[in-house]
């Protein structure tokens, strides 16, 4: 039997009949509607006293039938077919209403978000006598057609902003909306030929568009609640943005919301969902990056109201380790976090993953195919943290080697992309990756450092080890799978931490590294702060910074400036922390 959609509440099963009905019906491929289908559509809305929406194919036929507005009607972006940004969904929307005005907001909307070859909007009345069998008859009093036409995403939202001041007959870039039609002149329009012109416009903009077809076009949602400021948000996702770009994305676009607290099913709320929607399918977006942890439920839900990919956060952060360990303890540890991440999050991959195995032996009461790849995802966790054990053992045995040399050791340590692989090659001539990204070194790199003692001047060694950058609200993931690295900071004599004082965020990155060493299981010892890039820092900046940190050491990594003094008190330093011991 045809499902029907939309609002079925107190319907008659005659009436529901007449809806299935319209299944059975087929339009000419050349025409968009014809009057006997629009009059049959028109009856059947007046007895419901409720607007229909039949959608159909370009083989005119009829693919969905709802009670309902095109928006309470629409398809499910998921269910809808796929197309790329030059192309229409191949699905045109005949739907009737019972007030006599053009398509509004929330009509032309669901048509972008469906990219609709077409919407015909019926404006149906009366005619004062009833029909055999009872019920009111109505016919078509004027119709309108609707067609997006090709132009950027600006120009869409402007229009929006113009419906929603009720300039309801705004004739817009980038969708068309004609004026009153009689059935007659509707039945005449060549519909393929509209089609086919459009679709050769979206195909010559798209081509003029289109960028590298191996990075990701990537929209980024925030959301701001109380309990930031404007500027920590702001800072958030711009911080976003560069590890999209490090990922190898491109940020097309931020949506914004403030809200006093998260919406628990989709983040932002329902209006904000069908704005990333609408932005998304208008840009060509095939990634949504929010700028928070996403539950396995809010995924699933904004997927399934987004029609593209969304990931959060800490999943951008993964996908940059996998792409940096070189390693392999930092191919052991990204592998044993993505795994960690994925677990919980199996339930999102649809019915497939709840099916039974396939197969002889496998039908009947058994596990899932789910609870399958649960099982063998826990088995690599626990194979995957033994072996992380085995890391930490390792290290373990090199520190306490170095430690019955008496060789002193510091730890570089500091926000992501503040320079810290480019001072360890300045002092040690090291020749360890460096780059303008986030999270560039993510395998610890030790070196020998020769610094004056601090008492009598004569020349000692230390080693000086470089460390995986910190961020702001740390993957806890992350923190687990790289306990290994990290003992470096913990179990080190003493702490370098390096700040960009280039950064505008620089006083917040502070805080972030220092709220994540005391979190860390063992306190860390003695800290000496460096500021980096005095070269790119502006006055003001570098005058704040010294008098909110007075002991602190202002350095150029790639201009060597400030070096010496950095190792005269690299000494003073790694005496206080031997004295303190």
């Amino acid at each position: 039997m045809e499902t029907i959609f939309g609002n079925l509440q107190g319907l008659k099963s005659s009436q529901l009949k007449q809806l299935q009905r319209l299944y059975h019906q087929r339009i000419p491929g050349d025409r968009i509607t014809t009057p006997e289908f629009s009059q049959r559509l028109a009856a059947i809305s007046t007895e419901l006293n409720q607007p229909v929406c039949a959608y159909l194919n370009r083989r005119g036929q009829v693919i969905r039938v709802g009670v309902g507005t095109p928006r309470q009607t629409q398809i499910p972006p998921l269910e809808l077919p796929r197309y790329g940004a030059e192309r229409l969904s191949g699905i045109r929307c005949i739907s009737t209403h019972l007030k006599p005005e053009p398509p509004n907001e929330s009509a032309l909307t669901a048509m972008a978000l469906q990219r609709l070859d077409a919407l015909v909007v019926m404006n149906i009345t009366g005619t004062g006598f009833t029909r055999r069998g009872g019920g009111a008859a109505g016919y078509v009093k004027e119709a309108y057609l609707a067609h997006l036409t090709p132009q950027d995403s600006r120009a869409l939202m402007t229009s929006l902003a113009a419906l929603k001041l009720g300039e309801t007959q705004v004739q817009t870039p980038n969708w068309h909306i004609s004026p009153p039609l009689s059935l007659d002149m509707l039945a005449q329009q060549d519909f393929l030929d509209l089609v086919e012109g459009l679709e050769q416009e979206f195909q010559r903009e798209f081509i003029a568009q289109e960028v590298d077809a191996d990075h990701d076009r990537v929209l980024i949602v925030g959301v701001m609640t109380n309990e930031l400021t404007l500027q920590r948000f702001q800072d958030t996702l711009l911080e976003l943005a560069s590890l999209v770009d490090t990922a190898g994305g491109d940020v097309l676009r931020t949506v914004q919301q403030k809200r006093s607290r998260i919406h628990p099913q989709t983040v932002v709320g329902e209006g904000k969902v069908q704005e990333v929607a609408l932005t998304a399918q208008t840009l060509g977006v095939n990634l949504v990056v929010f700028d928070r942890d996403l539950s396995p439920s809010q995924v699933r839900n904004l997927e399934a109201q987004i029609g593209v990919r969304v990931v959060d956060r800490t999943e951008v952060i993964l996908d940059i380790f996998a792409q940096r360990a070189q390693s392999r303890a930092g191919k052991l540890q990204v592998e044993l976090a993505q795994l960690e991440y994925m677990q919980p999050r199996l339930t999102g991959r649809g019915r497939t993953m709840s099916r039974l195995g396939g197969g002889i032996g496998t039908r009947g009461p058994g596990e899932t195919k789910l609870e399958t790849e649960r099982r063998a995802i826990g088995q690599r966790i626990s194979r995957l943290q033994k072996e992380v054990n085995q890391l930490q053992a390792h290290r373990s045995r090199l520190r306490q080697r170095r430690q019955h040399q008496e060789v002193p050791s510091i730890a570089l340590v500091g926000y992501t992309n503040a320079g810290k692989s480019t001072l360890l090659n300045a002092l040690t001539n090291a020749e360890v990756y460096t780059a303008d990204q986030l999270f560039a070194t993510l395998d610890p790199t030790t070196r020998r450092l020769v610094i004056p003692k601090a008492e009598t001047g004569e020349h000692q060694e230390i080693l000086i080890t470089d460390t995986v950058g910190f961020i702001h609200e740390l993957p806890a993931s992350l923190m687990d799978a790289f306990r290994a690295t990290l003992e470096e900071v913990t179990e080190a004599d003493a702490l370098l931490h390096l700040v960009d004082l280039s950064h505008p965020a620089w006083l917040s990155h502070i805080r972030s590294v220092r709220e994540i060493l005391a979190q860390m299981p063992v306190t860390p010892g003695p800290a000496l702060v460096a500021f980096n890039k005095i070269d790119q820092a502006d006055s003001e900046t570098l005058a704040l910074a010294r008098e909110e940190f007075p002991l602190a050491v202002f350095i150029s990594s790639s201009e060597r400036l400030g070096l010496e003094t950095l190792r005269q008190r690299l000494a003073q330093l790694i005496q206080y922390a031997v004295d303190s011991q």
